[in-house]
């Protein structure tokens, strides 16, 4: 057997019996033990359960703007704030996209696909059943951009476009209920087939759409399963270009062509380009800033920059728990050392080196972190399945929490990093005490 084989064997066999001291001092004083690991298992349960519900927070806003699509740049009408008075003496007010804008924005050789929409308030009534949702007029384009799924029927198809705005054929009025709009209209029945009546006028529909989840815009949430959906040229047929709503015993009126439109870019590189190309369009065709263009993109690189430094704040928040046991650990640690100064005297008596007593103490303060790691590991994966479910369950509130399996191991070695720091200065008190005085202390 070599020198170096020899050496690694006496450590291995020194630490063992270093680490079996330690449990066994710690055993012995099971209540101090629990009670200096304490804020240790309360530090890496707020790591674990801080960071998990951050990041399900954050997580759902970033899933609301990916369902506005990466690579897609959305076009909105906007109603000019100066338009109240000019409104209150027409009743209608005049602003945002016409067909000519979006005639010009086909121009661009990137875009692939195009989603135009117009949408206003409205009631839908089936016998005598009445639900207050809202038509939107689109293409069926809508349905692959918005990666919506059916429950039953069909979405829109290019053959329900009448070939004339005003056209009267009634077989083009078909329509497509949002998840909401069908549950109360039909309750007990299937809507496919069924008839709604909108503007006086019969539609057929021909799809219920599954279940949407709102999309959070602008710091206001949109509902859209109380929409329903009819073709666009259908749309402008049977409704024109002017609308009044009827709201709170008032009545206003708004003459739009198209409320939004969505483009769907080729390249993810191209979409900022498209979007300046089409701000420049937009500038040089309104007169008053009545349209608003968003890309996407840009607000989920924003959200994702936050979601990192957030994560990274969240972290360094609930790390102050762990430093606060580690401070813990090492004040009773300082206490065990003063405390077993007979002990220590003892050992180095019998032979035991100064890097003995050291590593004997150094293992018990890691020996404590890393069980009460272990435990706040536990206690709070437990906590994030818990949580959720119990405020659905007491509150009908949705809790999001995302677990990712980086924050655990993450704050189980800050709690051994802790130990180490924290646990060094009393083991080095204890491996320099003076072996006769030692034995002499009471």
């Amino acid at each position: 057997m070599n020198t170096s084989t020899s050496k690694f064997l006496i450590f291995w066999d020194n630490s063992r019996r270093s680490f079996v001291l330690a449990l066994r001092s710690l055993w012995l004083h099971k209540l101090r033990s629990f009670l200096s690991v304490l804020g240790i298992i309360i530090g890496t349960t707020a790591v674990i359960t801080l960071m998990a519900f951050g990041e399900g927070s954050m997580q759902d806003a970033l899933e609301d703007i990916k369902r506005q699509g990466a690579t897609n740049v959305i076009v909105k009408s906007v109603k000019p704030s100066d338009d109240s008075s000019v409104q209150r003496r027409s009743m209608t007010a005049t602003y945002g996209l016409t067909y000519a804008d979006y005639e010009q924005f086909l121009l661009l050789d990137s875009i692939v696909s195009s989603v135009p929409m117009r949408y206003f308030p409205q009631e839908i009534r089936s016998l005598h059943r009445m639900y207050n949702g809202r038509v939107v007029g689109t293409t069926t384009a809508y349905q692959k951009v918005n990666k919506i799924e059916m429950v039953s029927g069909r979405f829109l198809l290019d053959s329900d476009e009448v070939d004339q705005p005003g056209d009267d054929n009634e077989m083009r009025n078909v329509v497509v209920l949002g998840a909401d709009v069908a549950e109360s209209l039909f309750p007990f029945q299937d809507a496919v087939g069924q008839s709604i009546v909108l503007n006086k006028h019969q539609f057929v529909v021909i799809g219920v759409l599954k279940d949407r989840s709102p999309l959070t815009t602008g710091g206001t949430a949109e509902d859209f399963n109380g929409d329903v959906y009819i073709p666009l040229s259908t749309c402008r047929g049977r409704y024109g270009e002017r609308i009044f709503i009827r709201q709170s015993g008032s009545r206003s009126g708004e003459q739009v062509e198209l409320h939004q439109v969505t483009l769907t870019i080729s390249d993810m590189k191209k979409v900022r380009d498209a979007g300046k190309v089409i701000v420049d369009q937009l500038e040089h065709s309104h007169f008053k800033k009545d349209w608003s263009v968003t890309v996407p993109l840009d607000r989920l690189e924003e959200a994702e920059r936050a979601r990192n430094r957030g994560m990274i704040l969240l972290f360094f928040i609930a790390s102050i728990s762990l430093i606060v046991g580690g401070i813990g650990i090492m004040n009773i640690m300082l206490a065990t050392v003063t405390e077993r100064t007979r002990e220590i005297g003892i050992r180095r008596a019998l032979g035991a080196k100064r890097w003995d007593i050291t590593q004997q103490f150094l293992i018990e303060a890691i020996v404590q972190t890393t069980v009460g790691g272990s435990l706040g590991a536990l206690i709070g994966i437990i906590l994030v399945f818990f949580l959720p479910w119990a405020s659905m369950l007491l509150f009908k509130m949705n809790l999001p929490a995302q677990l990712n399996i980086e924050p655990i191991f993450l704050s189980m070695g800050v709690a051994i990093f802790v130990g180490i720091v924290f646990g060094l200065y009393p083991a080095f008190r204890a491996s320099r005490r003076d072996p006769i005085e030692a034995l002499r202390h009471d």
